[in-house]
């Protein structure tokens, strides 16, 4: 039997977490290990409790999201933080990214589509809410460009570059499993190898090379050329 997955809430507003609670007491592989009311009071729950997945608001007092999801990859680095949040602007996805957040959802999402994400991001995926994934992707093509030349890549193979062109247009590895009829184990060995040969540690590191040269095409874009 699988291991329960110990979650953290992390939201200032009271209301919000006893809903988040009573969403995962009818899923039996959820634990809800704490609540903090505020950016601090999370980090030190996460530092003593090393719960599997950190469910943070962006705009809560004494810290915000952002700043606790750094402090807590510096306190417990095998906690996985997924910011769920109303903040739809551009600039706390990415500051949350480059803070170490593995997931970044709106708080309109189906509750079941929330503990979908939290068994995805604790399998080691990373998700970003559809309705952000292209604009984000899109940015950090644009800051690309100002990223030094990699080192010499190893040559992708067919199947490797199919999974990297799916990934680079914001697909987790369910989708790519699905649209390329191959089990999500081999969807994730192959990400792996794909990380080793492009010299990288991340999902998005390894959309940025496919996007850079020239591998891969947004879906916004591919959809305007078709």
């Amino acid at each position: 039997m699988a291991s329960v997955i110990r979650v953290l809430i992390a939201d200032d507003h009271r209301l919000f977490r006893q809903g988040l609670r009573h969403v995962f007491e009818g899923c039996k592989e959820i634990e809800v290990v704490g609540e903090a009311e505020n950016g601090r009071q999370a980090v030190n729950l996460a530092r003593r409790l090393k719960p599997d997945v950190v469910l943070m608001d962006i705009n809560m007092p004494i810290l915000d999201g952002v700043q606790a999801t750094h402090l807590i990859g510096e306190a417990s680095p095998t906690s996985r933080v997924i910011i769920l949040t109303m903040y739809r602007q551009d600039q706390y996805v990415f500051e949350a990214i480059k803070a170490g957040a593995r997931g970044y959802l709106l708080k309109d999402i189906d509750e079941n589509q929330l503990i979908e994400a939290i068994f995805a991001v604790q399998r080691g995926e990373a998700l970003i809410d559809p309705s952000l994934a292209a604009r984000l992707l899109d940015e950090f093509r644009r800051l690309s460009s100002q990223i030094s030349a990699q080192s010499e890549l190893e040559e992708l193979n067919e199947g490797e570059m199919k999974v990297l062109r799916l990934v680079a247009q914001g697909a987790d590895n369910k989708t790519v499993a699905e649209r390329l009829n191959l089990s999500e184990r081999t969807v994730a060995n192959r990400l792996s190898e794909i990380y080793r040969k492009l010299h990288v540690n991340s999902r998005t590191q390894a959309a940025l090379v496919a996007l850079r040269k020239g591998w891969a095409k947004l879906e916004e874009e591919i959809d305007r050329e078709e």
